[in-house]
């Protein structure tokens, strides 16, 4: 299990970096089997978001909070700001975490537009 994280260096730049969270064996209840469980990361909030095909950014932009960002349906390409690209699919998870420097560009990619939750963190 493993998601991607978007992060602005000291010079402002944007990057990519995979991060594959520790799992812990947990019993969750009495009654249920034992489960690999990650590190609780707390969240502010959580909104569903539908983007029709075609409705880009087509603009270097920074993330507006810390968020996750959930792929449920659809594709969407972002673009840091050393040039590196990476797509995203049903299932993906990314942590835009650069709120300051350049940022990144975002497209939606495919026939049909995409949904996504987008999970706040404080």
């Amino acid at each position: 299990m493993r998601y991607t994280r978007v992060f602005s260096d000291a010079d402002g730049e944007s990057h990519f970096e995979d991060v594959e969270p520790e799992l812990v064996r947990t019993h969750v209840t009495d009654n249920f089997p034992p489960l690999l469980v990650s590190e609780s990361i707390p969240a502010a909030s959580a909104a569903f978001v539908s983007a029709p095909r075609g409705d880009d950014e087509p603009e270097w932009h920074n993330a507006p909070n810390r968020q996750f960002v959930v792929w449920l349906d659809g594709e969407s390409e972002v673009q840091t700001s050393d040039g590196e690209v990476r797509r995203f699919r049903t299932g993906d998870v990314l942590l835009v975490e650069d709120t300051t420097g350049k940022g990144h560009l975002s497209r939606g990619v495919g026939e049909s537009g995409s949904r996504v939750l987008f999970v706040r963190l404080p």
